[in-house]
């Protein structure tokens, strides 16, 4: 059963109940009423009736029939000795112009001095009855009934009217309660059908918006949001997996060409029996050279596997002064006939792995010496921003494009832009930098330098925070 039909069972009974009781109380209050009327009848016609059923004549009114004013139609009375005989006469007085052949069916037992209900001798009329003292202080009993015809008459026709309100309003709001499920529904139904499309993979539907006042349209905006996550989840996946499909390929092409060397070489000296020592010393010197670079492309690999499952580093305090200072000399044993500048405004100090720090800083550093002409000075430089440490590594060389300075922290892939083997280098270098800074909860990125060439900067929170 939908929820529409269930909200409809439980609402539609709820204000048909709500009806019957303001029905009934209705009717009720109505009866009570009309009979105060017929008491007040009753208690200002006694001593009328009495006078009649004694002999002495109506009293002056003018009621229909020729009765007291007082009287309403077919009012019936007898006065009963305290032994219970009639006195004076007939049993029964009907003080109307046209006689009933009703009258009032008497209980055994009279009561004394209230009101009661009685029914009629045809088994249709109903009386309201009282009995009591006589006002004449005898002794003797008087009793009067007053027909309930006008009440009842009344009443019934207060029920007809009720009961053809009541339904003609109860197929109205329930019409009503429907549509208003309906619509109030119609979100719900919108947010399955989108559902239903995500089941086919189509995650860029969304719910269409919604009043957000309502418990809907919170629904809504939290689908929304939520697929909103999931398409960004799965957007992130699809990239992770053609990236580890990309770098898997590339890691393959880079390890096969040291390999086809190696062997290469290796099949030179087993196939050439001829072959001269200064031949086999260059084999076996190219064979070391090409296990060197295999041996640093498989750590330098490693080292990425490891910061990408998020391997906790070595947490200590690292002194980038040290770190600037030493990557500088480091580079000009390199490349001594290059001028390399090592700037540090003020002494930071850092939380983290100084070994990894130092490689990034390495790298950025050697990526400016291979980039750049050999008469291109580089700086480097240390100072506080911000709260922050911050590094920069200054070359004056051609730069990088805008356009591909979004993949140059990617794997095997070159500052300029270019597979790593077209320069050959293994293409890690920034990939490491970035994922060393990142290990260490600061950003790295790249800007153009005033007058030209690139600036690689990287931001490090000076707090141990991580």
């Amino acid at each position: 059963m939908s929820l529409r039909f269930r909200l409809l069972l439980i609402l539609a009974p709820l204000f048909v109940a709500g009806l019957v009781i303001a029905d009934i109380g209705t009717y009720t209050a109505l009866r009570t009423s009309l009979l105060s009327g017929v008491q007040s009848q009753l208690v200002n016609s006694k001593a009328a009736v009495e006078a009649s059923l004694e002999g002495h004549g109506f009293a002056e009114g003018g009621g229909p029939g020729g009765g007291p004013a007082s009287f309403p139609q077919y009012t019936w009375g007898e006065l009963l000795s305290s032994t219970g005989t009639v006195i004076g006469g007939p049993r029964t007085f009907v003080f109307s112009s046209t006689v009933s052949a009703a009258r009032p069916v008497l209980p055994a037992t009279l009561p004394r001095d209230t009101f009661t209900t009685v029914s009629g001798t045809n088994g249709i009329d109903s009386y309201y009855l009282w009995a009591g003292p006589a006002v004449d202080g005898t002794g003797n009993t008087l009793v009067v009934a007053i027909p309930l015809d006008s009440v009842n008459s009344t009443l019934n026709n207060l029920l007809i009217l009720e009961l053809a309100i009541s339904g003609g309003v109860t197929i109205i709001v329930v019409l009503a309660i429907w549509l208003v499920v309906r619509r109030g529904l119609r979100p719900l139904e919108r947010m399955g059908a989108t559902a239903r499309s995500i089941a086919a993979t189509d995650l860029s539907r969304r719910v269409t918006p919604s009043n957000e006042q309502t418990e809907v349209g919170r629904l809504g905006l939290a689908l929304n949001t939520m697929l909103a996550q999931l398409e960004g989840a799965f957007a992130a996946r699809a990239a992770g997996e053609q990236r580890l499909r990309r770098f898997v390929s590339d890691a393959s092409h880079e390890l096969r060409t040291p390999l086809t060397s190696m062997r290469g070489y290796a099949e030179l000296i087993r196939r050439n029996p001829d072959i001269t020592r200064d031949d086999v010393a260059l084999a076996l010197r190219r064979i070391g050279e090409e296990t060197e670079r295999m041996a640093v492309l498989v750590d330098d690999m490693l080292l990425l596997a490891r910061l990408d499952q998020g391997r906790p580093l070595e947490r200590e305090p690292v002194d980038l002064e040290a770190v600037v200072r030493d990557a500088c000399a480091d580079a000009r044993a390199v490349d001594p006939n290059r001028v390399i500048a090592a700037r540090a405004d003020v002494p930071l100090t850092v939380m983290g792995d100084d070994m990894r720090l130092r490689q990034a800083v390495g790298n950025l550093l050697r990526n400016a010496l291979v980039h750049t002409p050999a008469t291109s000075p580089v700086e480097v430089t240390l100072a506080a921003d911000d709260g922050r440490a911050m590094i920069a590594v200054i070359d004056h060389g051609a730069g990088i494009p805008h356009e591909q300075r979004p993949l140059i922290f990617e794997r095997f892939v070159q500052a300029d832009g270019g597979e790593s083997r077209d320069r050959g280098g293994s293409g890690l270098g920034l990939s490491i930098a970035a994922a060393v800074v990142g290990a260490h909860h600061g950003t790295i990125g790249v800007e153009d330098t005033p007058g030209g060439g690139a600036t690689f900067r990287i931001w490090l929170p000076r707090e141990a925070d991580g």
